[in-house]
């Protein structure tokens, strides 16, 4: 298979490399990265074993040419460049599969390709990129895939057959709208609270910052695991995801909070992909990750007082944090 990676951060870097080394013709579209991959390849450091993948790295798309499969790892900050970056990988029998946060991404693909040629999915995965073309893989790795607007068919299985047989747990959705909503149940609330962290307890209840407030730490899996006020409030989000997702016919157990916090105690000081965001000063991706789901939650007659204050406190930094990036401590 032909592949096409667009987006090589440490989402697109990992399953990538798991890709090649599994044989596949792989293609890593990169921008910084581009020499150290080139040169060096990509090195995954993990638990499972270390390993170095050679995949073919480009600097345009055109340089890429149609694939079978165009793997999309970008940040949903970037979804405005799928008209110049996705094109020249996509002819008529390409498949298009985003991992990206959030909902809202396989509208986006589809306002530009048939929707029978995309495909959705998230994955379960402690990960980040700690240097040009190496990524550090911590714990877990599944991928839950679907296609967009329809029952799962023969190529969402066999998708998912090629990640199982280069090492990747991967199951098949027959609901991609859900599987994004149960996503989120983790997202939003170890996403955003460990950047409104920064902004303090009281201050994230209430949705505002103070005028001229300074930013403390943000907050790790395992602080927000181990802090009474934090933890009590990272279960009332979760909750109100999973009565969000209800109310829109995603009929996810409760239960669901629960085994989501277990598998996250594993992961220790895990910092997600917003919090490094953040202190980096790049955009936070607050519209797919926490503005839409709360939308569609509202037009669905949920009750969101939690995901209010969150996304009004997080708009805020994000601003701020464009403007004047926090200090590394955080």
């Amino acid at each position: 298979m032909k592949i096409g990676v667009v987006g090589c951060g440490a989402v697109g870097s990992f399953y990538g490399a798991k890709l090649c080394r599994a044989g596949h013709e792989t293609h890593f579209l990169l921008r910084s990265d581009y020499e150290a991959v080139k040169a060096r390849g990509v090195r995954v450091l993990s638990p499972e074993g270390d390993f170095t993948a050679r995949p073919r790295a480009a600097s345009a798309p055109e340089r890429i040419g149609p694939c079978d499969l165009a793997l999309i790892g970008l940040k949903t900050t970037a979804n405005r460049r799928f008209a110049e970056l996705l094109p020249p990988l996509v002819g008529p029998r390409t498949r298009i599969l985003t991992l990206q946060n959030g909902v809202g991404n396989e509208e986006a693909l589809a306002r530009l390709f048939p929707p029978e040629q995309i495909f959705g999915g998230h994955c379960f995965v402690c990960l980040n990129r700690i240097a040009p073309g190496v990524v550090r893989h911590m714990a877990h790795g599944r991928i839950i895939l679907g296609e967009f607007r329809r029952p799962p068919g023969p190529q969402a299985e066999e998708l998912a057959a090629t990640f199982r047989a280069a090492g990747v747990p991967c199951e098949v959705s027959p609901n991609l709208e859900r599987a994004h909503w149960e996503k989120l149940v983790w997202n939003i609330p170890f996403n955003g609270l460990g950047v409104a962290g920064a902004a303090g307890y009281e201050q994230v209840l209430a949705g505002r910052l103070r005028p001229g407030q300074p930013l403390g730490e943000c907050l790790s899996a395992d602080r927000l695991l181990a802090d009474p006020r934090w933890f009590a409030l990272l279960r009332e989000l979760m909750r109100e995801v999973i009565d969000a997702a209800r109310a829109l016919g995603h009929l996810i157990p409760y239960e669901f909070a629960e085994e989501n916090i277990e598998r996250t105690r594993c992961m220790g000081a895990y910092r997600a992909s917003t919090l490094l965001d953040f202190e980096r000063g790049l955009p936070l991706e607050l519209e797919a990750m926490f503005l839409e789901p709360r939308r569609l939650a509202q037009a669905a007659g949920a009750s969101t007082p939690r995901l209010d204050a969150l996304c009004a406190i997080l708009t805020e930094l994000d601003r701020r944090g464009q403007e004047a990036p926090p200090p590394k401590s955080c």
